[in-house]
């Protein structure tokens, strides 16, 4: 075999996964592999509410705001794909790390995910998918490092406010607006 043919990518719609989205859309055009972005959700209150108090309106509703999420995280990261490439999303309930190794384990797959921030502190309370992928996948990896301005970000005191945000659409729009007028 000479190059993959499935690229499994997480999408979870921060700045920082942009970088791991186009990589893995590149390396998909490249190898002629079918491109899998992948965004894993988790009902709010985990698990253990869900289980207590069961509701199929309320699942009907996270995910389709996690469909919702995916669609915006691919637009914030390619505009619009070319007709020339396949995708096939997927938007599947559970840990984002067990989802995308679920995923990718077939013989010819690779796994991309972005490599979280860097830092001393930041090490220890962020990058816990990447992490928990590099010690669990049993195909090839590509771990992306965070984009160039995280590091003109790590001493602000907004960078928390700029990795936790979901970067949308229209998110870039009305950013752009306020720094136009």
């Amino acid at each position: 075999m000479s190059g993959p043919r499935r690229v499994i990518v997480g999408a979870s719609g921060s700045p920082g996964n942009l970088c791991a989205l186009r990589y893995a859309e590149h390396l998909a055009r490249a190898a002629d592999a079918t491109l899998i972005p992948v965004h894993a959700w988790i009902p709010p209150g985990a698990d253990v509410a869900d289980r207590r108090c069961p509701s199929f309106y309320l699942r009907r509703v996270w995910t389709e705001d996690a469909w919702q999420r995916l669609r915006e995280a691919l637009e914030a990261a390619w505009g619009q794909p070319s007709a020339d490439l396949t995708i096939e999303p997927v938007v599947e309930r559970g840990e984002p790390g067990a989802v995308l190794i679920s995923i990718a384990s077939q013989e010819g797959d690779v796994l991309v995910v972005g490599a979280g921030r860097r830092g001393t502190l930041t090490h220890c309370f962020s990058g816990r998918v990447s992490r928990y992928c590099l010690a669990h996948a049993h195909v090839p990896l590509v771990a992306i490092p965070p984009p160039a301005l995280a590091a003109q970000l790590r001493n602000n005191p907004l960078s928390w406010a700029f990795w936790h945000r979901s970067l949308t659409p229209d998110h870039i729009l009305h950013d752009r607006g306020k720094t136009a007028a």
